[in-house]
């Protein structure tokens, strides 16, 4: 009977420390940087079919760079959506430089440090 109640207790100890080392030995996260390009060579941007597949374009992009959250997590779906917010709203002050300057064949940079 000490014999199963010392591995019980041997058991026990070795989990416990498991668990609580777990987090010490965890490696740091770090931001993880993401880019997407979004080619404009190919579009007529001085037209509205041309603006809207731009416009495509950048959802995409967003939805790229921001990844995805489960459908039960809905911290994460709220951080998706905020990330897209904010790199939507910088990708239209690009897009709205590129549209003043008439410019083809520029490239919007779709970033987000996470």
């Amino acid at each position: 009977m000490t014999k199963v109640t010392h591995i019980i207790a041997a058991s026990f100890l070795i989990t416990a420390v498991a668990i609580k080392a777990g987090p010490a030995i965890a490696e740091p996260i770090t931001p993880a940087i993401n880019v997407s390009l979004v080619r404009t060579a190919d579009l007529d941007l001085s037209t509205t079919r041309g603006q809207r597949v731009l416009d495509a374009r950048l959802g995409n992009a967003a939805r790229e760079v921001c990844g995805i959250a489960s459908d039960a997590d809905l911290a994460g779906q709220n951080d998706i959506h905020k990330c897209r917010n904010v790199v939507l709203a910088n990708a239209r002050t690009q897009r709205g430089q590129l549209l003043a300057a008439a410019g083809r064949g520029a490239q919007i940079a779709i970033t987000n440090a996470r």
